[in-house]
Order: structure tokens, then C-alpha cells, then sequence
């Protein structure tokens, strides 16, 4: 696994207000990224998340924005004396934003279906709180007929490190969303269960795939977030003992009926 690490080539051109405030920053690769930056302790650790979130989204081949860590000069933004490593996801054209408002953009197919059900595994499976259906966090790529996962700054159940995961709820999830209500219309319970059935091996799978990569994220994790290797690998190690992967796949099933028509 190899990250690039990039530079601003100008001053940042955006700031937007969503919680970690992110700056959208051009880089010495030429291309624009939305970068979150090292703020307090607490945050450092949501960086940790971004980063071990995003590099398991691509092991399970989920389309998500590529990554970067992201040297903002002095000189190019007012938080000028911040010099910690960003990280940045490449922004990405021709895709829109997921609202309750855009949602009917979305072609409803077997195949877009297939994909949030990957997505909302993936989330169960990593404790992400912040993938709902107030913040869908996903965009959709209008030509490619694909949704894109974005931002994973609350795995982990929010970024606790200091307790057990705990399993989301399941009005905690995008299974929950109008979004996903509008993909199974018509879909009785059987139909919905079969579609489901092919995801447990992909799942395994997946897993597998995640186990020998999660070393290799915790030596990527740069020294100036402060984030001690151990806490996080620890809180990796979780993800992967058996209680917890049966208990999400059980999880998963449950929400996915409760949710047939909410």
C-alpha cells in the first residue's frame, strides 16, 4: 500500500462548513482535493478513521474517492502554523451529492442496489455511526450509474477507542433512508433476502483481504498525528474476531428486514 504525499500549489480555495471543516486544496498532482487537517487530539484520531476507513472501502472494491496525504504550505491558508500532514480525498467530477432532494437521480437498479447493500455492510461491519438517513455521505456518479462512498471519520462507533465496537442500530444506518426505500420498491421480502444471500461470501471474503492490509495502514498513519500504534491496532484487531464478524452479519440480515417498509 503506498500513499502519495502532495503539496498545495495554491492558496485554498474553499472552506466548507460541514463539522471537521474541510478545505478544498489544489495539489502538485494537479488535481483538487477535500483535505482534514490535524485540529486537536480527538481529531487526530478521526484522521486515523479517514485513513484506515478509506483504505478498507477500496479492499472491498467499493468505488470511493482516491486518497492522499496533503502538505498545506504556510502560505496557502490562514492556519498557516499548522504543519501536520492533512489527508485529502481527490475530488471527484460529475458526480452529485446524496439528499433527500437528489435521491430520485439515482437509477433505481438491481445493480445500484447491490452497491448501497455493499456500503451498508461495510459500515456495520466497521461501526460507522455517521452513514444515516440524515447523511447519506455518499455521491453518485451519473455516467457510471455508481454510488461513491465518502468520508469515515466516524467508524470505529464515532472514534472510540477506548471501549468495544458496538453494533449500529438499525435506525442508525443508510438502510434506513429514503434512499434505500426508493431502490427496493416493489421488492417483496424473499427477492430482497436473495439479493442479500451472494453478500456473505463476498463478505468473508472482504474480510480476508482486510486482515493483510490492516498492518500496513498502521505504519502509513504519519507521526506528527500522534495517534499511538497500538490503540489503533488494537481497535483493528477488534474488526476481525469472530464474535464480532458473525454478530455484524446477523446485524445486517435483521436490519435488512426490519427496514423492508419502515
Amino acid at each position: 500500500m503506498s500513499i502519495s504525499i502532495l503539496d498545495s500549489i495554491k492558496s485554498v480555495e474553499r472552506q466548507y462548513l460541514t463539522g471537521e471543516e474541510p478545505v478544498l486544496v489544489m495539489c502538485s498532482d494537479k488535481n483538487a482535493y477535500i483535505c482534514k487537517y490535524m485540529r486537536s487530539s480527538f481529531v487526530a484520531f478521526k484522521l486515523a478513521c479517514e485513513l484506515i476507513g478509506a483504505q478498507m472501502a477500496m479492499v472491498w472494491h467499493l468505488n470511493t474517492p482516491e486518497i492522499a496525504f496533503v502538505r498545506i504550505r504556510p502560505s496557502h491558508w490562514s492556519k498557516g502554523s499548522n504543519v501536520a500532514l492533512s489527508i485529502g480525498s481527490r475530488k471527484m467530477e460529475g458526480v452529485v451529492d446524496i439528499t433527500p432532494s437528489t435521491n430520485r437521480e439515482v437509477k433505481a437498479s438491481t445493480k445500484t442496489l447491490t452497491q448501497l447493500l455493499k456500503i451498508a455492510l461495510f459500515d456495520f461491519w466497521m461501526a460507522n455511526e455517521d452513514r444515516n438517513a440524515n447523511n447519506a455521505n455518499l455521491l453518485y456518479d451519473v455516467e457510471r450509474e455508481s454510488l461513491v462512498s465518502i468520508d469515515y471519520g466516524c467508524i470505529f462507533n464515532t472514534a472510540t477507542f477506548d471501549f468495544p465496537l458496538s453494533q449500529l442500530t438499525s435506525t442508525d444506518t443508510i438502510l434506513y433512508s429514503d434512499l434505500f426505500q426508493y431502490l427496493i420498491q416493489n421488492k417483496s421480502l424473499a427477492s430482497l433476502q436473495a439479493m442479500a444471500k451472494p453478500l456473505k461470501a463476498y463478505y468473508l471474503a472482504c474480510i480476508n483481504r482486510s486482515r493483510q492490509l490492516s498492518m500496513q495502514v498502521i505504519k502509513a498513519m504519519p507521526n506528527d498525528w500522534n495517534v499511538p500504534s497500538v490503540i489503533v491496532g488494537n481497535k483493528i484487531n477488534q474488526l476481525f474476531e469472530s464474535e464480532w464478524v458473525d454478530g455484524v452479519w446477523h446485524n445486517f440480515t435483521e436490519c435488512l428486514t426490519e427496514n423492508l417498509v419502515k
